[in-house]
């Protein structure tokens, strides 16, 4: 048996962290054994989908680096199958026409919540002949008796009642299918063997099972994964920040600390805490997820993207933070070599956008000086060493660091104070006060006329304080 996972999200909204997990998890378990990985768009919802969010799941994919076999296929592209398996079920009699009022259905749930009973559908309309040329929907006839019994694959057996699910809606009085009939005819048309998704489709799931028994098709294994929490304990929603996979992109994250971060959500394998794709698809395992929820952490996140930042090629750090300092009207031509400010600066950031902010300074002059260093760096004090350097710097022949560690220290013997009195202000003055390498290469890296020209503003600066 060939393995196949898919992943199927809605487009109603952008690619989140939860559905890229799913994804991940669906991808890395079809990977893990020679399988195939399927992309499907349920788009049914005509209200609600949207090509913008279509374009947002397939960038997101792509960022990711979680590359479909199969798709991506689109829902709306099949309403004609799944008419024609619709009236394989009516024909059969395991389906009915429905043309109970909304009012009637109102007042059934009233009635049934009053006296403590579980909303459902009565089967009214069972054995009734509803004329189909008036406006109805069509049920699935539900067994009456037994019940639904499965192994999941992250939660173990599970058996719901049949008396507990009743005769859901398959295609609606606009004629459109519903999900619960959709899904079923794609998973058995497109040959999935194991369905990996979130915990909140853990009810849909025995009425699946159902629709695919009436229909004579192969029940597939299901993985229910726990949901994902924020920090403060409620299901990770918008309020929790960046929950948009294009959005951490944006936000200057890496795909693979995104990944790493993403497979140890409810998964792991011993004490790692890093892992490279083709690790996670060696080590993941479907009964190594965890049964409880996990809860996202930033700081956790922020870390890893750092650490991949650190790690990586520094070339190919500097080609994704170019786009970060263009966003910041900086063109990284017209300035040091950027592989070199990379190497430079990674230590000191989290993420690219950080990076890019941080790394402002060695393209271009900055409006303010950064008030606790300038306080602390900026006093009166300081005006004599700034203008004594800078006499000595400009005076240098050659802009290079040994010879501007040379000025720095004549300045200090000189004054005969010591090296911070004068490397201090230098810095913030030359930096505005931005984390920054050794002084003497922040500066050669600056070039010559920029920090002189950054001096005399520091030194502008103290006199305005007198």
């Amino acid at each position: 048996m060939t393995i196949k996972t898919r992943f199927a999200p809605s487009p109603t909204g952008y690619l989140h962290v939860g559905g890229a997990r799913t994804a991940l998890f669906s991808w890395l378990h079809a990977r893990k054994h020679g399988g195939k990985f399927v992309l499907r768009i349920e788009d049914t919802d005509l209200e609600r989908s949207t090509q913008e969010s279509v374009n947002a799941i397939l960038e997101g994919m792509t960022w990711l680096g979680l590359e479909y076999d199969e798709g991506p296929f689109y829902q709306t592209h099949r309403f004609e199958r799944y008419n024609e398996v619709i009236d394989q079920l009516l024909e059969k009699g395991l389906a009915y026409r429905c043309d109970c009022s909304r009012d009637r259905l109102e007042k059934l749930r009233e009635e049934q919540m009053a006296s403590k009973q579980k909303p459902r559908y009565d089967g009214f309309c069972r054995h009734r002949e509803v004329d189909p040329n008036h406006p109805h929907v069509i049920r699935f006839r539900n067994p009456d008796e037994g019940a639904v019994v499965f192994d999941d694959l992250v939660r173990g057996r599970i058996s719901v009642a049949n008396t507990e699910l009743d005769d859901l809606i398959i295609r609606r009085s606009d004629g459109s299918p519903t999900y619960n009939l959709t899904v079923v005819v794609d998973d058995a048309d497109m040959e999935v063997t194991h369905v990996i998704r979130g915990d909140d489709h853990i009810n849909n799931t025995p009425r699946q099972i159902n629709l695919l028994n009436a229909l004579g098709l192969d029940v597939p294994q299901y993985g229910h994964l726990p949901m994902i929490l924020g920090e403060d304990g409620a299901r990770l929603s918008k309020r929790h920040g960046a929950v948009s996979v294009m959005q951490y992109m944006q936000e200057g994250f890496l795909p693979e600390a995104l990944l790493n971060y993403l497979v140890r959500l409810g998964w792991s394998h011993g004490d790692q805490e890093i892992f490279s794709l083709d690790e996670m698809v060696e080590l993941f395992e479907l009964r190594d997820v965890n049964k409880a929820p996990s809860t996202f952490n930033t700081e956790k996140l922020l870390w890893l993207n750092q650490h991949y930042m650190k790690s990586d090629d520094p070339k190919r750090i500097a080609r994704l933070l170019s786009p970060h300092l263009g966003k910041l009207d900086i063109d990284p031509a017209e300035g040091p070599d950027l592989v070199r400010v990379v190497e430079l600066q990674r230590e000191r950031a989290s993420t690219l956008e950080e990076l890019a902010r941080i790394s402002a300074f060695y393209y271009r002059d900055f409006e303010t000086f950064d008030e606790k260093a300038a306080k602390k760096a900026l006093k009166p004090a300081a005006q004599e060493p700034l203008a004594l350097v800078r006499l000595r710097l400009a005076d240098l022949e050659f802009w290079n660091r040994e010879d501007i560690h040379a000025a720095i220290d004549t300045t200090v013997k000189t004054l005969g104070v010591g090296f911070g009195k004068v490397a201090m202000p230098v810095r913030v003055a030359v930096t505005g006060g931005s984390p920054s390498p050794d002084l003497d290469l922040t500066m050669e890296m600056i070039g010559q006329a920029a920090c002189l020209r950054r001096i005399d503003k520091a030194i502008e600066y103290i006199q305005k304080l007198s």
